[in-house]
């Protein structure tokens, strides 16, 4: 008898002061790629008319509010309340991750810390959030992104997602990626793809207008790929100033 392996429970917890309701679709697709979403909270004064637009975003995605009063003018209390309520979250033991989605660089250091205590931490923020954050997370995803993919399912139309970047911006990550260890300068795609991950939080293929890494690397257009004799796709940097080689043509009989 084989016994169901439990996805790892994640406490999703959203800045709502600095986060749009139109991302809602789109982020708990993408926390389901990575976990169960078991908590999912928002913070924010919603007695303001700025938020008055999550109101019925709560109700479809099964958020709890956590309203916070803004009894000061240039004082977030909400940003408090949520690294206090993250910090209690980590504490019971009960959950492997936390998802924070917010474009402010004050959760910074919440990030690193709950790292440190060894749960993994999940970053959604626009693509203006500060490097600071965005590197202090396991993973980093541009909520530009998601907003895309939600409009794609409600209209169901094929997804031809619009880049937010040139795939030419990508090349200088995947060449960090590759390397200079490898075989005659050839790397397999899928450890490319991990250690480009592993070094740069933020890398999504769907910045760049992309839904593989296959079809980012050949839209680059400086690298040559080919399957190896596993059956595996690997990858080499073109040297400056090399042609594309030609696909070989199949004589007519």
């Amino acid at each position: 008898m084989s016994i169901e392996q439990r996805l790892p429970r994640l406490a999703i917890l959203i800045d709502a002061d600095n986060t749009s309701p139109q991302i809602a679709e789109g982020l708990f697709a993408e926390v389901a790629s990575f976990g169960e979403a078991s908590v999912r909270r928002i913070y924010g004064d919603f007695s303001s008319p700025s938020l008055k637009s999550w109101t019925s975003i709560l109700q479809k995605f099964a958020i709890d509010p956590y309203q916070q009063f803004a009894y000061t003018t240039g004082k977030n209390a909400s940003d408090i309340a949520l690294v206090i309520d993250a910090m209690d979250l980590l504490h019971s033991g009960r959950f492997d991750g936390f998802c924070l989605v917010s474009s402010d660089s004050d959760f910074t250091r919440l990030a690193s810390r709950l790292r440190e205590q060894g749960a993994d931490v999940y970053g959604f923020g626009a693509q203006k959030t500060p490097e600071s954050f965005r590197q202090a997370c396991r993973r980093f995803v541009y909520t530009e992104n998601l907003t895309s993919r939600a409009s794609v399912t409600e209209t169901r139309a094929p997804s031809h997602p619009q880049p937010l970047k040139p795939p030419s911006d990508a090349i200088p990550f995947l060449l960090k990626a590759i390397s200079p260890a490898e075989e005659g300068g050839w790397a397999n795609l899928a450890s490319v793809g991990r250690r480009v991950a592993n070094l740069f939080p933020d890398f999504d293929v769907r910045t760049y207008g992309c839904s593989k890494l296959s079809d980012l690397i050949r839209k680059a257009d400086a690298f040559d790929i080919e399957k190896a004799k596993s059956g595996q796709e690997q990858i080499k940097a073109r040297r400056t100033g090399a042609a594309k080689p030609r696909k070989a043509r199949t004589p007519k009989p």
